[in-house]
Parts: C-alpha cells; sequence; structure tokens
C-alpha cells in the first residue's frame, strides 16, 4: 500500500483518538478495494514515521485489525492483508440469490407464525384517556404505601428477590391468592393449585400451546374477548362462536365436541350479561362427559356495583374441569405484570413445567410486595375504595349519556371499568372517526361480534376519567352528526 494513500486516508478521519483513525484508515482501504489479499503492509517502525505517529501507536492499531480478522501478521515477516472484500462481497450476493430462489409462495414464517401473525396481535391503550375501555385510575392507587412495601422487601430479603424464583410463583402470594378467591369469589382451591403469571394473556397462550392440536374446537363467546381468540387461533383451533341469549353463553350439544370452552361468566365482555345458575350447571355437566377443559376469565369481578358477583364457576365444578385465571392489572396496576390461574391438580405440573419454557417466573420483587399488599389488608381496603369511586363514574357516564346522547343506549352497566352501548344502525364506523377527530377513542363494539348477528356500538371507558372528564368527552360526542349527511 502506497504511504501516501494511507495518508490521506489518515488525515481525512475526524474525531477520536490517533489509533482509532489508524485503524478506520486501513478499513477504509480494505473495504473500498484499494488492498488486495496477502498484501504486505509497511512494518509499524516506517508507518510510524510516515504519517507521524508513534510505534506504539501503529503496533496498537495492528493489533486491533489482527483481531477483527482485517491483518494477519507474522513474526520476522510483517504485517498482510488477510481478506478480499471484494471477493467476501461476492460471496454475499450469491447467497442472498440462492436464499432468494425458494419455491414460489415459500414464506419467511412458520405457519404457526404466519397465524400468530395474521392475528392482529394483542395492543394495549399507552395511556388512559376519553374513553379507552378498561383502564384503572392509577392517580387513586397507593403508590407511597406501595413504596414503602417494596423498600421493607428488599431491606429484609433483597438477596433471595434478586435470585430466580419459583416457576410456579412465589409460595406466599400463593397463599394469599388462594385465601383471597375462598373468601370473594367461592374458588375452592389450595396454594399448590394456583399459577403465577405476568398477565392473563399469557395464561390463554399457555393454555392453547399445552391443551391444543392443530384443529381441535374451542368454544368462545359471541361476542367475546379478542385476546382469547388471538390465542386460540394462532395455535390452531377451530373457533366454534357461542351466540349469546338472556341467560349468558347458549349451549348447542350439536356443535363439534370441544376441546376448551372459554367463559366470561360473572361479567361478560362485552356485554355485561352473568351466566345463569342453570346454564353454569349445564357447562359443567357438558365439559365432564365430553372430557373438555372450561377456561373461566374472571377478568373483573372485583368491580360489580349494584350487587355481589355470583360466585365462581370453579366452586360449582366438582370433577375438576374449571380453569380459573384473574388478574392484578385492574386491581393493582397494568405495569405489576401478575395474573394467575388456579389449576385442576391433573394439570399443575405439566402447566407449571411449560411455563418454564415461556419465561421462568414473574418478578420476585412486584410477587413479594403483592403478597404484603394482601396479607396486611390493603388488598381489600383498596377495591372498596375503588369500588366507591367507580361506581361514581358509572353513574355519572350514566347520566351524562341519559341527557346527552339518548341514541347511545346502555346494554349493561352492572359493573367492569367500560360500558357497552348501542348505536344506531350504520353509524358506527362513522361515528367513530368524526370522535377520533375530536381526540376522543371509542372502542368498537361491533367489532368484537363474529358469527351472532352484530350489533353496533362502542366500550366507553370510564373508570380512569373524573365526572367532569367524563361529561366533557360525552358533550363532544354530542355534537357529532348522529344522521349521515347524504341521509339527511
Amino acid at each position: 500500500m502506497k504511504p501516501r494513500l494511507l495518508l490521506q486516508l489518515f488525515e481525512g478521519q475526524t474525531g477520536h483518538g490517533r489509533r482509532e483513525r489508524l485503524c478506520a484508515a486501513l478499513r477504509e482501504a480494505v473495504r473500498s478495494g484499494q488492498t488486495r489479499l496477502g498484501e504486505r503492509l509497511p512494518s509499524s517502525r516506517d508507518l510510524a514515521q510516515d504519517l507521524g505517529l508513534s510505534r506504539v501507536t501503529v503496533e496498537a492499531a495492528y493489533g486491533q485489525l489482527e483481531a477483527e480478522g482485517y491483518l494477519c501478521r507474522q513474526v520476522g515477516r510483517g504485517s498482510f492483508i488477510a481478506i478480499d472484500m471484494g471477493a467476501a462481497a461476492t460471496r454475499a450476493t450469491v447467497r442472498a440469490a440462492m436464499a432468494r430462489a425458494v419455491p414460489e409462495g415459500t414464506a419467511l414464517l412458520s405457519r404457526r407464525g404466519q397465524r400468530m401473525v395474521g392475528t392482529g396481535g394483542c395492543a394495549e391503550p399507552d395511556r388512559p384517556r376519553a374513553f379507552v375501555a378498561g383502564s384503572p385510575d392509577l392517580q387513586a392507587f397507593p403508590t407511597d404505601l406501595w413504596r414503602q412495601l417494596m423498600q421493607r422487601r428488599l431491606r429484609r430479603d433483597a438477596a433471595a428477590l434478586m435470585f430466580y424464583g419459583d416457576p410456579q410463583g412465589l409460595p406466599a402470594l400463593r397463599e394469599a391468592i388462594a385465601r383471597y378467591l375462598a373468601q370473594s369469589r367461592g374458588v375452592r382451591c389450595t396454594a399448590a393449585q394456583v399459577l403465577v403469571l405476568t398477565s392473563s394473556q399469557q395464561a390463554l397462550q399457555l393454555l392453547a400451546s399445552t391443551l391444543l392440536d392443530e384443529g381441535d374446537a374451542v368454544w368462545m363467546e359471541d361476542p367475546g374477548y379478542p385476546g382469547a381468540r388471538t390465542a386460540f387461533a394462532a395455535a390452531g383451533a377451530r373457533l366454534v362462536d357461542m351466540a349469546l341469549d338472556e341467560h349468558g353463553a347458549t349451549l348447542d350439544p350439536s356443535r363439534p365436541r370441544p376441546c376448551l370452552v372459554y367463559l366470561t361468566p360473572s361479567h361478560q365482555f362485552p356485554t355485561g350479561r352473568a351466566l345463569s345458575l342453570e346454564r353454569r350447571l349445564a357447562f359443567i355437566a357438558h365439559a365432564r362427559t365430553s372430557s373438555a377443559w372450561l377456561i373461566e376469565d374472571d377478568y373483573d369481578s372485583e368491580f360489580l356495583y349494584d350487587h355481589l358477583p355470583m360466585p365462581a364457576l370453579q366452586g360449582l365444578d366438582e370433577q375438576g374441569r374449571v380453569i380459573y385465571i384473574g388478574t392484578f392489572s385492574k386491581s393493582l396496576f397494568p405495569s405489576v405484570r401478575l395474573a394467575y390461574m388456579v389449576l385442576p391438580e391433573a394439570l399443575v405440573a405439566p402447566l407449571v413445567t411449560a411455563r418454564t419454557i415461556c419465561d421462568g417466573h414473574p418478578s420476585q420483587p412486584m410477587q413479594a410486595v403483592a403478597a404484603d399488599f394482601m396479607d396486611q389488608g390493603h388488598f381489600a381496603a383498596h377495591l372498596r375504595l375503588m369500588r366507591q369511586l367507580y361506581r361514581g363514574r358509572r353513574d355519572a357516564l350514566l347520566q351524562a349519556l341519559h341527557t346527552r346522547l339518548p341514541w347511545a343506549e346502555p346494554l349493561d352497566s352492572r359493573g367492569g371499568l367500560q360500558m357497552a352501548v348501542r348505536l344506531p344502525p350504520g353509524s358506527e364506523e362513522r361515528l367513530t372517526r368524526a370522535a377520533a377527530q375530536q381526540g376522543i377513542a371509542t372502542p368498537s363494539l361491533g367489532d368484537l361480534y363474529h358469527a351472532a348477528p352484530r350489533t353496533e356500538g362502542w366500550r366507553l371507558g370510564f373508570a380512569a376519567l373524573t365526572p367532569q372528564a367524563i361529561e366533557g368527552a360525552v358533550a363532544a360526542l354530542a355534537a357529532l352528526p348522529v344522521q349521515d349527511g347524504r341521509d339527511a
């Protein structure tokens, strides 16, 4: 390599120290094809003199480039270019062409991967605002108390909490969950049946991957929770829709024999109906005779305002066919990343093993603080306060709808963090676009219907909004044109 060329390349480098500039100059010479494979470089002594550098700097640069694979150094012989970038680029081009020359229609993803991506995934709101569905009021959470409990735990058990945890969940939290569910929901279980997870969506994904084979039938409420539909569809299940009536999800034995039946019996998502006792017993009986598993997603039973929720479906099950799912995302806060399943005893060991393949265990410190929060009575007190707060906001939304939006008919308002409302036929898409222009989110109700006749409407989240914010957002909706201008 000519010293003048290397000097030009060296002087063209800016920033960093001299060693880094020399390395960059030599790399550029190799990459630009101004060197050839096996070409001998100047000795470190000569190059140092040509560039006005110390020999130590040149030796350090040569050593760095040798480690990177650009140079080969031989004692007594010198330093040589060890790579032909042009040839390497040619080989890469050939490999790329070969990779492209796959049979037409061949996908980059597996069939399972294509199904998973094809579902569109699950997205949560990045912040609470009118009328994002399902968001709790984070301003009302006792963050100072939570911080104190966290600091106390870390002072006492920091080393243990920083290590890997039990894949089934922290025993103290599983004990607290079992006690809470027995007292509040009539769930019959021990801590040994509780599996702590990061989210209810992870629970659904875990059940789909362990209990379903390709083509297995899964009965789904229609309309129903899209996260469950996504998890089961991604597993290759055949989804069979169950229409709703005044008693909740309908049971038709003529449907294909199910492997799983997914239900939200205490507060049906999204209509708010409760599954009647007669229908609950019928589903349990059918699960027993068909060897199916019933998944009870009890996603927001903590927040029923006008009466107590019916006891959990799991408490009626004598045969161990019900899998109960709950979450702390709404009762505490979303980023706590804690949920749980109560499993029939036969499923505990297999599901715990399968869980280790997914992520090992939830955060140890979060589990420990949640256990203390429950054991010391703070959880029950927090739920009482939130029920009172959310009931007032539910009432504010009902009053605002009645006063300003007579064309938005509430379907059920017994509880939850959102309210489903029916809109005039043919208006949902247009009104949703108009609301978005006002900065108001109006999650679709109609999109949750599949085989059943579609009801156009919205799911209006109210729990994270003050009564004043609710009134203001409804007033903005009241200004929307209900009738299509073309039909006026």
